[in-house]
């Protein structure tokens, strides 16, 4: 199922000295939060970003061009659904997914490992990798650390991710630590299979669940190999706020300040938040652009349910504040009435939902660099919490980095 794909395309003309330059412009005076430019072959990125998550090289009711036209520079894509569906084959006919979606910007591909979660009735776990039963025909398909990176490879992503395995956020026991070691012995088989290290960046992943001592030992162990970053995985699966927000910070202050870090599955806007001011750089969730789907638009107070009838003659925007183009044209009762039964009330709110994330992103950097982000962090809250009745998990981890929300 899964072969190699001939890129047509010269990536070497596309990259830089490094595959990745990593340039930190601003610090926070009292929090982690930093903002950053990272250069990769295909765009500079600045940071903190958020990724919108196109699975199979596109987002759900949205064009690349419109993605484009939003201001996105980097997205991300599956490598286990890419290499059931288009498949191998089409892919390298097309030259690769650059060139297969029409996307002139950076790509991301995630390894495969989290379908060791999202398919686990599907799948079955040994050292040598991951064998999965394919969803769409029932065949049989083996995912090694070495075959995950020569898909990875030859899709050509600017960053492409180290095979894991990866639990479910709240098992506890003895498999997490299993899982754990189990991640690092294939990241060095990862790291040996990589081919492309001149135009491709391989990041490896944290693991070791809610456990802070496996969790430390990983990390530790990580930064003893040279690679461009490193991503926290295995978290946002279900598992209490209180436990989350430790694992984060708990990975930050291990992993190197000089290069990035992504938190991975992340998308909530309160959680984006929270977790720059704790020092992670890159994010990536299907929430926006899913929740679109079931007529919610996000906004600076929350969200929006437009299937209530209370919108039924709102002739307001979404959000007054924000220039999307559904924003500027389109008034929420329009939106009421269509929303969930028309196909195109899907690339509405899919519009304005990116456009949200990724004005937030803009938004958290400009406060960093002008040293006013927890003045930020304190307005945003105030903002979604009127009451001020913040989760606790909230206040516990901004005190942490030395903001009071009281």
């Amino acid at each position: 199922m899964f072969r190699l794909i001939k890129k047509r395309m010269n990536m070497t003309d596309l990259t830089t000295e490094k595959a990745l330059t990593f340039h930190i412009k601003a610090e926070c005076s009292r929090t982690k939060a930093r903002t950053s430019v990272m250069t990769l072959p295909h765009a500079v990125v600045e940071t903190p970003v958020f990724m919108p998550v196109g699975t199979q090289g596109t987002l759900k009711g949205l064009a690349p061009q419109q993605l484009d036209d939003l201001g996105c520079r980097l997205m991300l894509g599956n490598t286990y659904h890419l290499g059931n569906r288009p498949g191998d084959n089409l892919l390298e006919e097309a030259g690769g997914l650059h060139e297969f979606m029409k996307w002139k910007h950076a790509l991301l591909t995630d390894s495969g490992g989290f379908q060791m979660v999202s398919l686990l009735a599907l799948a079955e776990i040994t050292e040598e990798g991951v064998k999965f039963q394919s969803p769409h025909d029932k065949s049989d398909m083996m995912l090694t650390p070495e075959k995950s990176i020569e898909i990875q490879n030859s899709i050509g992503a600017d960053i492409i991710m180290a095979l894991d395995d990866v639990v479910h956020s709240t098992v506890t026991g003895p498999r997490v630590e299993e899982a754990m070691y189990r991640t690092i012995r294939w990241l060095d088989r990862c790291l040996k299979a990589h081919q492309k290290s001149h135009c491709q960046n391989l990041f490896p992943i944290v693991q070791g669940g809610l456990y802070p001592e496996l969790r430390k030992k990983c990390a530790e162990e990580l930064i003893k190999r040279d690679v461009p970053g490193f991503a926290i995985g295995g978290l946002s699966g279900g598992e209490e706020k209180s436990e989350f927000w430790k694992m984060v910070t708990l990975s930050t202050e291990i992993l190197p300040k000089e290069k990035p870090r992504y938190l991975m599955g992340v998308g909530f806007a309160l959680d984006l938040v929270v977790c720059v001011a704790l020092g992670c750089d890159m994010f990536d969730c299907v929430f926006p652009t899913r929740t679109a789907r079931f007529g919610v638009a996000l906004v600076p107070t929350g969200q929006l349910q437009l299937k209530n009838k209370t919108y039924k003659r709102d002739f307001q925007p979404i959000d007054s504040s924000c220039s999307c183009s559904t924003c500027s044209r389109y008034t929420r009762a329009f939106l009421h009435t269509i929303v969930t039964q028309e196909p195109v009330s899907c690339s509405l709110l899919t519009i304005h939902n990116l456009s949200y994330q990724l004005n937030l992103m803009k938004s958290m950097r400009e406060a960093i660099t002008e040293d006013r982000f927890p003045e930020f962090v304190q307005s945003f809250m105030l903002k979604m919490f009127p009451k001020r009745n913040y989760p606790q998990w909230t206040i516990d981890a901004l005190h942490s980095v030395n903001i009071s929300l009281s």
